[in-house]
């Protein structure tokens, strides 16, 4: 069988959609967030990233930098192996006594990435509670979905961030039946955020362990950037937090929080934690200094703040349809995958403006979107650069100016 001539059809098919993914070629200018040197010929020399996940560039603060330059020179470079094997690093330590505190927490657990952190956390639950169901909201992100998935468990959808949907799920349920509810604070590609309060009582009154996803979240809310849970005072009340290290904190790596013998239970049985090589001791200890500076600091979040609503408003000024929402993030609607890829090749190549289209399967089909994330890094002259070139674009390539 020609298996590269099968592969090349279901490429070119994704082509033909106007879904296929095409990385530009960046290198992240240190002490210069968001500005990035591109390797991609036809565009230039120099660009302004618009669709980083380090929300608050922490990525480039120099306490972080510094801390991982130190940790190297105490430790060197990698960590050896898995944590079975190879033993803990001090660091590690440290960063899962931080995180445990961030959350309010009596452990955390660390894992290589967040995607890892949900699928070992949620395949370990659903497989080794006996007769366990998990209702997953629909709208979950990919790695919580294959973390059931795998976890070959029962699993219950309720509509997105509906507590009463939720509430008549659990209701048709055995009363008997242990039931885990997984949600999300901030939903990464619409930028809602959920209804916790309500959540956590409709789970309360049906004895469900809740598990939250918080990874949009850490950092940016919160008065020590615990996240929703922290702001709205419901970090107690939520059985397992998980978190991410890539996002605000700038540096890679996922986590889980919750009680000693819940994270024990996680450590002893997950397969992505016990075969998994450990973070560097450098990473941790670059995210220790984050999340300890993130803590005391709401300098960043401030200014995001000031940043994300000055450039709503300014998009509402030039009718450049966008999602209403609550959070950090702002979905500019196109609903079309080919000019979501062309606008957002026009602003890399003709204004120095790096976006990623966001098309399906990451959305549904008919809502594709370009996904800004304005940072406190980001100047009020990015901002006009940007709404200026898009209400160009807007005119060039026919975009409806309707409200998203």
């Amino acid at each position: 069988m020609d298996f590269d001539a099968l592969f090349q059809s279901q490429l070119d098919a994704l082509k033909d959609d106007g879904n296929y993914r095409i990385f530009a070629e960046l290198e992240r200018k240190a002490g210069a967030f968001p500005a990035a040197k591109c390797h991609d010929a036809d565009s230039p020399d120099q660009v302004t990233v618009w669709c980083s996940n380090d929300y608050l560039g922490m990525g480039q603060h120099p306490a972080v930098t510094q801390a991982m330059k130190d940790a190297i020179d105490n430790c060197g470079a990698g960590a050896g192996g898995t944590r079975n094997i190879s033993g803990t690093n001090h660091n590690h330590k440290l960063l899962e006594a931080e995180l445990a505190d961030l959350h309010g927490k009596e452990q955390a657990l660390l894992f290589t990435s967040g995607y890892v952190s949900n699928w070992a956390a949620l395949s370990t639950l659903g497989a080794r509670i006996p007769d366990c169901v998990i209702l997953s909201d629909e709208l979950n992100h990919a790695s919580m979905i294959e973390g059931i998935r795998h976890s070959r468990a029962n699993k219950v959808l309720w509509r997105h961030n509906d507590p009463e949907d939720l509430d008549r799920k659990l209701a048709a349920l055995p009363a008997n039946a242990p039931k885990i509810i997984a949600f999300e604070s901030v939903y990464s590609m619409d930028g809602d955020i959920c209804p916790m309060k309500e959540i956590v009582e409709v789970a309360e009154k049906h004895g469900a362990m809740t598990y939250l996803d918080e990874v949009h979240a850490v950092g940016l809310y919160g008065p020590r950037g615990g996240g929703i849970s922290e702001r709205e005072g419901l970090a107690d009340r939520i059985t397992l937090i998980e978190g991410t290290l890539g996002k605000a904190y700038g540096v890679v790596g996922g986590y889980i929080t919750g009680s000693e013998a819940l994270c024990d239970f996680i450590r002893s049985f997950a397969s992505g934690f016990i075969f998994t090589t450990a973070l560097p001791p450098a990473v941790a200890a670059a995210a220790q200094t984050s999340i300890q500076h993130l803590k005391g600091s709401s300098v960043e979040r401030k200014l995001q703040r000031e940043r994300v609503a000055y450039l709503r408003k300014r998009l509402d000024q030039e009718g450049i349809p966008h999602m209403d929402n609550p959070s950090h993030i702002i979905p500019v609607m196109i609903k079309d995958p080919v000019k979501c890829r062309m606008i957002a090749d026009y602003l890399m190549q003709q204004y120095g403006i790096y976006v990623q289209p966001i098309n399906y399967p990451t959305v549904p089909k008919g809502t594709e979107r370009l996904r800004f994330t304005p940072s406190p890094l980001h100047s009020i002259d990015d901002i006009e650069h940007l709404v200026l070139a898009l209400k160009e674009l807007w005119k060039q390539c026919a975009i409806s100016h309707a409200v998203a």
